[in-house]
Formats: structure tokens, sequence, C-alpha cells
């Protein structure tokens, strides 16, 4: 069935408001608020950008075989129309002058609410050349739209009204669920007595249906993997209690542990939760809201897409989806979902850039969904956002449970995929499973994907050309966390446009891969890793066991019926082996990595104390060289030292410099970034 939309500005509400309806459609688009962008700056060729501001109001037909897959659409309410409303907050960036823009539309989906695509690609992260505004001078429309029901909105984030699913008889959804605290251990703090049932108020949280604790469990353990050991019902309760017991004050969506959160001890509650949103609908935006600004003209009351070219014309001739880390996680669910395609069978997205999910899925798609949520081995292990089949995007038979499926299997609506994930999704979201199946054996990668490893980068980036980070934060080892990634990030953009749009090869896959000996075992790469003073090997990974949430919940979501799940047989799941300074061999080196003045790694670990056996959340860890050959002797470092490496100053600067050139010439990085870099590498202090 074929969706419209109507637009309406404020100035036209009334007149769309009488427009006649429409089966299945979006009612309407609110602008709200438009406002200059960047205090009106020019951004090359484009001209002057805006920014539009306002609220999508939407409806869906549950009858449509393309939204069929949404668990529990057939349990929201209907309007007089039969249909299922619900509404986003959203925002455009825009050329003012659409003429002059490239006509091309970048989606980047939010990440728990916030936009967070501008962040990730401004390079360089600080001083006056910052926000450099590379989306507009190529010329890009920016759109997003809130999809996540449970995140709080606010000025800066973007939620979603999305509707609750009852039983036919009108009464609440009930269902146990399950909780585990501190939602991060690398940010859990001073011990407290309170949390929000979520475990943070970024999020709304699930009421219980019953505050009787008899009926609830909650249980704390020593490790990850201890042994749990139940709190007594009468040891917490349902409520805020800022100073313990006597200060309770019950509640449905609060947590109370008398004795007080202890943020190094691991807690697991699982309680009879009520009103679940169709959360799978939060999937249904992207797809439609895209769908719209790309296709159509106009609304059903003739008010214009604001994108559109002319009355007869529309504005978008490309469009591309971007995903970060959990919304990367989202992207994958979404094109193995089918909502690649819109309801007049069209494709959305040309191509999409899912960068750092590893093999993980959203799951988003499930009753009492918490999309918040992911796995990792010192956090939430075995939830629902644990890598389940298929895990590959090409269709291939999973040998651990024997499920034959793959993300991509709709020809004529898939996008080309670029693919991105650093060092540390290998040792925390099991990335090698998108290069080998369960028993360590190649799998075959689709013509219209391609695979890059940012090498030796933690989730968010490494250390940055010259910089010797010193902040250990709740790790054991230095963290890395400058946002190195964001030239490769900006080249790669450029490669997936000129493949998607010019039909220009891109960069070959540049992984690592188990036919060329650049994927191990853990314990295969510690033997390997050099012996630098003081450093200590991570000894296990994010492991990966064929996980049973109970017969309603499958490849696609459903309801979870058992808490915690069933384990079957065991992945094989590998990480990158590495050279004699420690860093990845395969992937793409940055030129911090090619360059560097220490070792980068994609894992640390939790710093010394109960949990020190842990990985260290999502960050790296950096060790620098010693300055002088001897220096390292002295301290029995078998790595080069800086001036081993580079002699002097203007030697590091070479080194830089080639480097850069060299991640040109294989389109990793922009002429214009490797400037900067080079610069970087005259300012800073190596070997001065």
């Amino acid at each position: 069935m074929r969706r419209t939309f109507t637009l309406v500005v404020l100035g036209t509400l009334l007149g769309a408001l009488a427009a006649p309806a429409a089966d299945a459609r979006v009612v309407r688009i609110v602008v709200e608020r438009t406002t200059p962008y960047a205090g009106g700056q020019a951004f090359g060729d484009a001209g002057p950008f805006e920014r539009l501001d306002g609220t999508v109001h939407m409806e869906v037909d549950p009858d449509d075989p393309l939204n069929a897959v949404v668990v529990n659409l057939d349990r929201a309410p209907r309007n007089e129309r039969g249909m299922v409303e619900f509404s986003a907050p959203f925002f455009i960036v825009k050329p003012v002058d659409m003429a002059r823009g490239n006509r091309k539309l970048l989606y980047g989906i939010n990440n728990r609410g916030n936009a967070i695509e501008l962040g990730f690609h401004t390079f360089p992260s600080t001083g006056p050349d910052a926000d450099d505004g590379l989306f507009f001078r190529l010329g890009y429309t920016l759109v997003d739209a809130g999809w996540a029901g449970d995140v709080v909105t606010t000025a800066t984030r973007l939620g979603a009204d999305l509707p609750v699913a009852v039983q036919a008889d009108g009464s609440p959804i009930v269902s146990r669920i399950r909780i585990e605290y501190p939602s991060d251990p690398t940010a859990a703090g001073a011990a407290t007595h309170t949390l929000p049932l979520k475990g943070n108020d970024r999020f709304v949280s699930y009421e219980t249906a019953d505050t009787d604790t008899s009926h609830s469990t909650l249980t704390v353990r020593d490790a990850i993997d201890g042994e749990r050991r139940t709190v007594p019902a009468d040891g917490w309760a349902f409520g805020t209690c800022p100073s313990g017991e006597a200060s309770l004050a019950p509640s449905t969506t609060d947590i109370c542990l008398f004795e007080g959160f202890d943020p190094d001890t691991v807690y697991e509650l699982i309680y009879p939760a009520k009103n679940p949103w169709v959360m799978g609908l939060g999937y249904a935006v992207t797809r439609d809201v895209a769908s719209f600004l790309r296709y159509e003209t106009a609304d059903d009351a003739g008010t214009p897409n604001p994108l559109a070219a002319s009355a007869d014309a529309t504005g978008i001739r490309r469009a591309y989806g971007l995903g970060i880390s959990s919304t990367g996680m989202y992207l994958r669910d979404w094109l193995y979902l089918g909502f690649n395609e819109d309801e007049a069978h069209r494709r959305v997205f040309d191509a999409v850039r899912i960068h750092i999910p590893g093999t993980h899925r959203l799951f988003a798609n499930v009753e009492f969904s918490d999309p918040n949520i992911y796995s990792r081995q010192d956090r939430t292990p075995d939830f629902t956002s644990q890598s389940v089949p298929p895990l590959t995007y090409a269709v291939t038979t999973d040998p651990v449970t024997n499920v034959r499926d793959g993300i991509l299997k709709r020809p004529a609506t898939d996008p080309l995929v670029f693919h991105v994930d650093t060092s540390n999704e290998f040792w925390q979201m099991k990335a090698s499973l998108n290069v080998h199946d369960g028993h360590g054996d190649p799998v075959p990668v689709p013509d219209n994907v391609r695979f890059y490893l940012l090498a030796s980068h933690p989730h968010g980036g490494a250390a940055g050309v010259g910089a010797r980070p010193t902040d250990l934060g709740a790790c054991a080892y230095p963290t890395n966390t400058y946002r190195s990634a964001a030239p490769a990030m900006r080249a790669l953009l450029v490669a997936l446009d000129d493949w998607a749009d010019r039909g220009i090869e891109p960069p070959a896959s540049s992984y690592p891969d188990v036919r060329r000996g650049t994927l191990a075992t853990v314990d295969e790469v510690a033997r390997t890793f050099p012996a630098i003073p003081g450093v200590a090997f991570p000894t296990r990974v994010n492991g990966l066991d064929a996980l049973g949430f109970g017969p309603t919940f499958g490849a696609g979501g459903g309801r979870q019926t058992v808490l915690p799940p069933t384990r079957g047989g065991s992945y094989q799941v590998l990480v990158p082996t590495t050279d004699r300074d420690g860093h990845d061999v395969a992937g793409i080196h940055t030129v911090d990595i090619a360059a560097p003045v220490g070792t980068n790694t994609g894992w640390n670990l939790m710093a010394p104390g109960p949990r020190g056996r842990d990985l260290c959340s999502l960050t790296g860890a950096f060790f620098p060289f010693a300055r002088t050959r001897a220096e390292r002797l002295a301290g029995g470092d078998p790595r080069l030292s800086l001036e081993e490496r580079y002699g002097d100053h203007a030697g590091f600067v070479a080194a830089v410099r080639q480097a850069a050139d060299e991640s040109v010439a294989r389109r990793f990085l922009l002429p214009e970034d490797a400037e900067v870099l080079v610069r970087l590498a005259e300012e800073s202090d190596v070997l001065r």
C-alpha cells in the first residue's frame, strides 16, 4: 500500500488537517522552527544552510505485509480508519537554496536520541578548523528523526511517541523482564541506594505490575560470570530511598536497595513489567520519513515536501543511511527485517554506512525492548542484543544452530553496504563472525558489501597523531579516546557516494580474515603480543553461545519467556593478530597507527579489583614508546624507541607525511585532511 504524507508548516496547519483522509499515511509533519544553521555561514558552492525542527505524525496499516513483521503491531490501539498512530520529533539541515546542494540525503540515525554523526566526522576535533562542515561543503542535506519510545526527549535528544500494546480486552500486557545494574560499570561512580528501573534517567522505565518484591528476583554477584546470590525480598523495594530504608517512597519505576548498590558488583533484577511500547515501529519511522523526503513532492493537501525541487520534481536523487554503534546495530536489524523497502516497494537507501556494530543487531523489535542495552564481556553479555543468527550479510547456514539466513536477502531493494569496525568490536561484539562461521570457517561476502577495520582503534578512535594520553578513567591502563577515526570516516563517505552515484569501485575490503592468518584466538594472539613491561594481555573475549529466550523469540525479535536464557553450542570468536608493536596486522592503518608514538590497542582492562579480569567497556589502551634506546633497554621494553624509529622530530614529521600520502593513495584519507595531520605532527612535541 502506498503511503503519503501531509507536510504542514504552522501557517497551513488548519488547511492540512481538513484534507481528505487517505489509507496508511504519515498524517503530517509540523515544522515548528526554522533557524539559520551555523549562524548563516556559507558552505562552499552550497551556500548557507537552515535547520528545520518539528514533529512528524504517522500512521501505518497493521494489515500491510511489510508492517506485519513489527512485534505487537496487532495489539496496538487503532484509530477509526484501522490504522496505528505514532509520532516523533525530527530535524532537517538543508541548503537554503536546494538547487545549490547536491540533491543527496544523509539520514544520520540518532544514537539513544543523540545526533552524533556530525561529531564523528568533524576533523580536527578542536581548534579554528573544527566543524569544517564537510557534509555541507559537499552539498548534502542531513536528516534525523526520533525512533526509540523509551528515550526521554529533550532539547538535544530525540525520542518517539510510540503506542503501547495491550491485550485483546484492553488490559495491560505483563511479562517478566531482566535488568542489570550498574548499567555501565565504567560510569558507575559512588554507591547509591536508588536507581530508576532502567538504570539511568535518560530512558523511561517500564513500570512494575507488582510492587511485592517476593514476586520478583534481585541477585548479586561479584563478577560478570560469578555465582548469583539472591537479595532477600525484605532487603529491597520498588521505590526511591536517597538515604536507605528510612527514606523509602514507594514507586513503580524505581528500585531501592536498603544497603546501597556497590558499583563494583553486578546486580540483576527480574520483575513483572507492564505496558510495552511497540518499539519495532521505530524502524518504520526511518523507512517512511526517508522515503517521503526522497520520492514525494507534496502531501495529500498539496503542501510541498521541503526538499522538493519544484511542484513536479523531487529534490533528492540519492539517499544514504548512516548508523554508529547501537545505530549500526539498528541498521543491521533494519536491513534484515526488510525496512529498506517502502510500501511502494521502492529502495529507501541506495547505500548505508554501518559503523562499529560488530555482528550485533539491535533487537528493538522485541516486546519490552530495551534498545539502550547491548552485549559486551563486562556487561549484559547474554541479553538480547547478543549476536543471534543470522550473523552474516550473505545467506549462509550457521553450523551451531543450523539456521540458514542472511541480513541481505532482497536483491531488488538491498543497498550497497560499507561495514566499518574497530579492533574493539572484535573483543566486545564478535566482529570476526562477519567473515567466518561458528566453527571458524570463512563465509562469503556479498558483492555489494565492503568490510573495513580501523586497526588498533577502540570503539571511539585511537590516540591521534603525536598524542600520548595518560588518563586511566576506570581502566587499568591509559585510555586512547581521541577520535582519530574521523579522517577515515570522511574519506569512506566520499568513496561510498562515488560507488552509489557514479559506479566507481570503492577501496577493496580491508579486514582480518582467517584465510590470511590475520584472525586468531585470544591465547594465540597473547603469545605474539610484545612483552610490554607492566602490561597484562586480556584472557577473555566477549564470546558467544547459542542462547534460548523461549519459543516466541526468534531471529526477527519477538517475546522473551526464558530469563536468563538457556545456553546451547558455542561459537569460535577470534581477534586480530598483531605485529611486533602490538598493532593489528590487518585493516586500515590510520596515520597515528602507521606512524605511532606508542602502542594503541582496541582493548583495555578494568582497574585492579574484583572486576580486574574484565575488559574495560569499549575503551582501548595506550602504551607509550620509550624516547631513547637506553631508556627502553633499561625498562625492558622490546619495542623500538622513538629515536630508533624516527631519529628526531623532523624524522617523525616525515614518517607522518609518508603515511598520510599512502592513505590518500588508497582513498582512506582526503588530501585536505592529510595536510591537517602533517600540521599536527609538526606542532607536536615528539622528539623535540
